[in-house]
This record gives C-alpha cells, sequence and structure tokens, in this order.
C-alpha cells in the first residue's frame, strides 16, 4: 500500500463538542472573499453572504482581497461596503512588479498608491508571503522584508492608521529538505511551489529575524503578523517579539494543527497575550470551519481532526481544544480587533 493511500481510523473515545455558535459574537480579522482563496464571493449575491456570516455571529469581517489596483479595489468595495458598509473592511496592498519598471522612485509611489487607497475606501495594508521570497529589486536582487528602501511604505501606512496585517515567511518544514524526515512531505509533494528550501532561498530564520527588525523599527505602525505570527512552532519566539514590540499582534488563522498539538503551551500563550491575539480563519466564509474553529477555542475537546476534509492538510496529527476562559473568548473573538481595525 502506498502511503498516499494510508487512511488510519483512531480507535480512541473522546467526546465530540458541537459549536454551532460561538459565546461572543466574532470579527473575523483574516480572511478572502475573491479569487482563489475567498470562494469567488464578489460574483455571488451578498445577501448569501451576509446570511451565512449571521448563521456563524461573526458581525465583522477584513477582506484581504482588496488588491493594490484600482479594479479589484473598486469592485469589492463596490460589492461589499456599499451594501453592509459597517460589515466589511477591505484592505489594499503593494504591486512590487512595479519595482522593475520604476527603480528608485518606487517606494515613494508605493507609499503615494496608500493614499490612493485610503481615498476609494480602503481601511488597512495586507502583505502577502513573496516579500523576502520572491520580491527582487530592479537590480534583480532578492528584497530583505526588512530592506530600508520600503521605509516610506511602512510609515505611510502608520500616518494613514493602517494596520498592516503582513504574512512573512511559511511553515518551517517548507524550508527544510523534502526528504523522509519533513513532517509536512505530504503536503509539499501535493504543491511543489511550497518549498523553500535554502538554497536557494533565505533560511527560514533570517526571514523571521528581518521581520522582527522591521516591526520594531517602525513603531509607531500597527502590525498583525499572520498565521500566529508566522511562527506557530515557536510560541516562546512569538511571545518574545510580543514582549519587545508593543505596536504588534498577531491572528492565528490557518494555524490550528500547529497551536492544537500542543495545547498546554497553547492555552497558556493565548491567556497570557490575550489582549494581543486577533481571530482569523483564513478558510474564505464557511460555516463547517468556523464551528471548527468555536470548538477548538471553547472545548477540551481531545484528538480531532482540524480539518474539515477526511485527512489533516498540514500533517497526518489531530488537535486538542483550549477551553478558554470566557473573558479572553471574548477579547479574542471580538474586543482586541475591534481596537486594532477601530471598529465602533
Amino acid at each position: 500500500m502506498l502511503l498516499e493511500n494510508f487512511r488510519p481510523q483512531s480507535k480512541l473515545v473522546t467526546k465530540t463538542t458541537l459549536v454551532n455558535q460561538p459565546k461572543f459574537p466574532v470579527i473575523d480579522a483574516h480572511d478572502h472573499l475573491g479569487e482563489p482563496f475567498g470562494g469567488g464571493w464578489d460574483k455571488k449575491p451578498l445577501n448569501e453572504l451576509l446570511d451565512l456570516l449571521d448563521e456563524v455571529n461573526v458581525t465583522h469581517y477584513v477582506d484581504l482581497d482588496g488588491g493594490w489596483g484600482e479594479d479589484i479595489l473598486d469592485a469589492h468595495l463596490k460589492h461589499f461596503k456599499e451594501g453592509a458598509p459597517e460589515r466589511f473592511q477591505i484592505f489594499g496592498g503593494v504591486d512590487w512588479s512595479k519595482w522593475q519598471e520604476m527603480g528608485d522612485s518606487f517606494p515613494e509611489w508605493a507609499a503615494k498608491r496608500l493614499h490612493a487607497q485610503k481615498e476609494r475606501g480602503a481601511q488597512g495594508l495586507k502583505i502577502w508571503k513573496p516579500l523576502g521570497l520572491h520580491v527582487k529589486d530592479y537590480k534583480g536582487k532578492l528584497v530583505d522584508v526588512n530592506d530600508e528602501r520600503l521605509f516610506p511604505i511602512w510609515e505611510t501606512a502608520g500616518e494613514l492608521g493602517f494596520p498592516v496585517l503582513i504574512h512573512v515567511a511559511d511553515p518551517v518544514a517548507f524550508f527544510d529538505p523534502i526528504d523522509e524526515t519533513n513532517e509536512r512531505w505530504e503536503e509539499i509533494g501535493a504543491n511543489p511551489d511550497w518549498a523553500f528550501t535554502s538554497p536557494p532561498f533565505p533560511k527560514f530564520m533570517h526571514i523571521m529575524n528581518c521581520f522582527k527588525n522591521l516591526v520594531s523599527r517602525h513603531s509607531s505602525t500597527t502590525f498583525i503578523g499572520a498565521h500566529v505570527g508566522c511562527y506557530g512552532e515557536n510560541l516562546g519566539w512569538v511571545g518574545q517579539m510580543l514582549d519587545e514590540c508593543p505596536n504588534y499582534y498577531i491572528d492565528f488563522s490557518a494555524r490550528l494543527g500547529e497551536l492544537g498539538r500542543q495545547p498546554y503551551t497553547a492555552r497558556k500563550f493565548f491567556i497570557q497575550y490575550q489582549d494581543r491575539i486577533l481571530f482569523g480563519t483564513d478558510a474564505s466564509p464557511d460555516i463547517d470551519s468556523y464551528r471548527l474553529f468555536y470548538r477548538f477555542l471553547e472545548t477540551d475537546d481531545e484528538y480531532f481532526n482540524y480539518n474539515t476534509s477526511e485527512v489533516p492538510g498540514q500533517g497526518r496529527w489531530y488537535v486538542h481544544g483550549m477551553y478558554l476562559p470566557d473573558d479572553v473568548l471574548k477579547k479574542i473573538y471580538r474586543e482586541n480587533a475591534m481596537k486594532v481595525l477601530k471598529i465602533r
């Protein structure tokens, strides 16, 4: 039998708690609505989306698919903001491809584009993971996350009151050799473009140290580290960065698999940093995904699949719930995002 056909079924008898509604209303601070990640909701009736969000008590939703050009941003603003202006926030972005043609003037141009995006209605900035992995300057050199030439972008975001939701690097195993010791071997095999083995890519910790330097050097700008600060495998490191950077927050989107296999450490972490963590799924609007997140946060269920598919998507382990206290849940579900995203 091939390993890819192996589907072990646990014989462990444990309880299953269905959490159809969260204990408190939810702000989803990390998600998508366009293609390919968001399910193409920008082409579907808005009422269908609102009904779905109502069913799982998601009162506000951050759409990270505003892009960096007027066409996509305007389309999302028109489709979502005009119909439910208080319910959605649309984040813009940076068009790194322009660096090749603009040369030294690119950073200032990109900073000015943030002003234009805000005037059109954007409320934040999303930085995708190509920065640090693929983005090159006009001379063809790979650009570090904390490249000083990009400072005008981060400073302008701070001046505009834009929170910067940033994803750098990826799971640590994606940077390791793709051999029999790699815990994400199956996942990388199915998605070979997710392999960032060094060389030719930078080492994982080089990217993370550059990221930490970036956040610390721009203390007037609010940064949100996506996916448990991009290092869910090492909560001690993430906690140290939170301690040293008061302008820094994290979300835990798409990382139940990392958190749930270290439930004692994760629970302590969430309680200790309860004022700095935002809720997000990164799964596009999906009822089953939301309820899985609620189960993970609210219950003490043991050894369950953290994915809505039959086989866990990020390693063959299962997870355990964190049964967080109500006062912590309220902050993570809602109150922290209200502060960072300026929601009343």
